[in-house]
């Protein structure tokens, strides 16, 4: 399924995935896996998260080969260098010149796998939106302008709010390679309809279904 961003942001491509609907199909070409994917896939111990890695990955294989005319098992994938400490665990991307071509990033959650592929560094993330205890407790590692935010809203309408910040937060984060290893208070990305801006990193809401919210951001 092609998912409409909120702004207008032509270099990037966004898809969703339904695990359910997608399952029977990645197992059948769960071969175009590498060998680390096949030992991550292996080691989870709930078949829901078996499944959804394996939509997830077969996806994303089959996604790229078709953008780079490769078969989805040639796909080199590597790990960049982290920009803070210089470790190997900083974004997914293509091995060699392909990678500066086309940069893509990956989440899932629930029954959702949401792919971005653009030719600049990219963040995509998904959420299912949380309890209202989950959304009290985890609020208070956000910006304090979005838990101000999120204190003035009616308390129905908060696990929205957090899960719109949320996403918004960790794809600004996995697009500039750093994920959690930047304390989340730091960036201002905003609860409300209109995502924040951080300098130089454009964020977007993505159009998910019912329960989810989503989000990608992309270099200037």
């Amino acid at each position: 399924m092609v998912l409409p961003l909120r702004v207008a942001a032509p270099s990037v491509a966004v898809r969703l995935l339904r695990v359910s609907e997608e399952r029977a199909g990645a197992e059948a070409e769960r071969k175009v896996l590498g060998d680390e994917e096949r030992t991550r896939h292996g080691a989870f111990v709930r078949a829901a998260d078996r499944d959804r890695y394996l939509v997830a990955h077969v996806g994303l294989r089959r996604e790229l080969g078709a953008r780079l005319g490769l078969a989805p098992d040639a796909v080199p994938l590597t790990r960049l260098a982290c920009p803070l400490c210089g470790g190997a665990h900083g974004r997914p991307a293509v091995a060699g010149a392909a990678g500066e071509r086309l940069h893509f990033s990956l989440s899932h959650a629930g029954d959702l796998v949401l792919l971005a592929f653009a030719p600049v560094p990219v963040g995509a993330d998904v959420e299912s939106h949380p309890s209202a205890a989950t959304t009290a407790e985890t609020a208070q590692v956000l910006h304090p302008d979005e838990r101000a935010e999120l204190t003035s809203l009616p308390a129905p309408q908060r696990p929205a709010a957090f899960a719109r910040c949320w996403t918004r937060k960790e794809a600004y984060l996995k697009a500039r390679g750093v994920g959690l290893g930047e304390d989340p208070a730091v960036c201002y990305v905003g609860t409300g309809d209109r995502p924040g801006r951080p300098p130089g990193w454009p964020i977007a809401d993505v159009d998910a279904v019912d329960g989810y919210a989503a989000a990608v951001a992309y270099a200037e």
